[in-house]
């Protein structure tokens, strides 16, 4: 009797597996085969190293601004036809990318896929939202994002792979076709999580229902799963919804944000570091991708701290390790053992990002309006992105002006603050009740 929690978690997650945990892995593993490919196409065609920077930061600037529309298409078509459209698009992006005769063209196509990256992100974040018991809706989330990390941590060794068969980077986006081809299908003809659910919910005796209350201008939500179809009455527009949720979008969204920022900054930060203290690349890439292998190996363990202890036992102590270990970090480039507290505090980097795994994604179910989330998840998301394509020009602008572990330590105080914002915030909007 005491297994039958476990097992229930178990056998809930499994029924996710063909319609979201396995299309995430799969476009993880493609679009992470691409990225590091695409400065190089861009300068096949013809771009300086400024311009090739820009062109592959379009995928995140599509993401960012397709947020919202993603959230008007899932509100209106449903979470299942929005991804199958956004892979789809994906697909003809991938195409155009793979036969682009010049830079503009190939910039746009990455536009493109950016764009259908966030309808596809969203519908599924959507999904689980309105799915997913309350009980473990983090332990769901954080596998979530876990599927895409490692898929992401895998693509560039299948892309290494390939450009030593073919001695071509076009293989590698021939590759993310394939790879959303495949995901098109499952998202098409998987099964449905959702008929499994109902009959669950149909032999399993009525459940207790909790009563929290997130927010003034928030809805009741009472922590079970939505097994029927979505109600489609009231819903609102998505600037309706996000001027009516303003309240929680401009505090708890921006301690979100902050935590976008930083996870980002690691990304740039640690490179730079490396390359300032004048480590060789090889040396670089394994403190990096040490790291790297820290985060994902925590990504379940975020998810399982959540559920037990509350969002905020995850969310405080990873904003806390990652400001830290950059104002940490920023006192030490001038010393003797530098080299150390490099691959020292990119480790801790590591733990503080692993233990955030699927904090974005669970606080932004737990207070979007249970009938209708996808609009509210738009404005969360872009909030969020926002926060992550910001932090690459903040560090950039501020080494410029005055030095790298100057921008390094500001990451930090961001980090400080973001977190000062989540204690504050989380007990408020963030229902308890589990």
């Amino acid at each position: 009797m005491t297994e039958r929690p476990a097992d229930d978690t178990r056998r809930m997650l499994w029924q996710f597996a063909p319609m979201i945990y396995g299309p995430t892995l799969l476009y993880g593993i493609g679009q992470g085969a691409v990225l590091p490919l695409i400065p190089v196409i861009a300068a096949e065609l013809g771009a300086s190293v400024p311009v090739a920077a820009l062109v592959a930061s379009a995928l995140v600037v599509g993401q960012l601004v397709g947020n919202l529309p993603a959230g008007w298409a899932v509100a209106r078509i449903g979470e299942r036809l929005t991804m199958m459209v956004a892979a789809g698009v994906s697909l003809v992006g991938v195409v155009a990318m793979a036969l682009a005769p010049v830079l503009g063209v190939f910039a746009a196509s990455v536009l493109l896929i950016g764009f259908s990256a966030a309808a596809f992100g969203l519908a599924r974040h959507s999904f689980m939202t309105t799915r997913v018991p309350l009980s473990f809706r983090a332990r769901s989330l954080s596998l979530l994002g876990g599927s895409y990390r490692l898929g992401v941590f895998v693509g560039p060794f299948i892309a290494a792979g390939l450009l030593a068969v073919f001695d071509d980077p076009h293989a590698a986006i021939w590759f993310f076709g394939m790879c959303l081809l495949a995901t098109g299908l499952l998202v098409t003809f998987g099964r449905d999580p959702e008929r499994s659910l109902m009959t669950d919910a149909a032999s399993a005796p009525p459940a207790p229902t909790t009563h929290t209350a997130a927010d003034d201008t928030m809805s009741e939500d009472t922590g079970e799963a939505v097994t029927g179809s979505i109600p489609t009455a009231d819903r609102a527009g998505v600037f309706r919804t996000m001027w009516r949720h303003r309240n929680v979008l401009s505090r708890l969204g921006l301690a979100a944000a902050s935590l976008s920022a930083v996870r980002s900054a690691r990304q740039v930060v640690l490179p730079l570091w490396g390359v300032s203290l004048g480590l060789d690349a090889q040396t670089i890439a394994l403190v990096v991708g040490v790291a790297g292998a820290i985060d994902f190996a925590l990504f379940y363990a975020s998810g399982q701290v959540m559920d037990r202890f509350g969002r905020l036992w995850a969310a405080l102590p990873a904003m806390v390790l990652m400001g830290a270990g950059f104002i940490a970090l920023a006192f030490t480039h001038d010393l003797d053992s530098a080299a150390m507290w490099f691959a020292m505090f990119g480790a801790v980097l590591g733990v503080g990002n692993g233990l955030s795994s699927g904090i974005l994604l669970t606080l932004g179910a737990d207070v979007a309006p249970p009938a209708d989330p996808a609009p509210f998840l738009g404005s969360w998301r872009t909030l969020t992105d926002a926060g992550g394509a910001l932090a690459p020009l903040l560090v950039s602008a501020i080494a410029a002006a005055t030095s790298l572990s100057i921008a390094t330590g500001a990451m930090g105080v961001i980090g400080l603050v973001g977190a000062y914002g989540f204690v504050r915030w989380v007990p408020r909007f963030v229902p308890r009740a589990r």
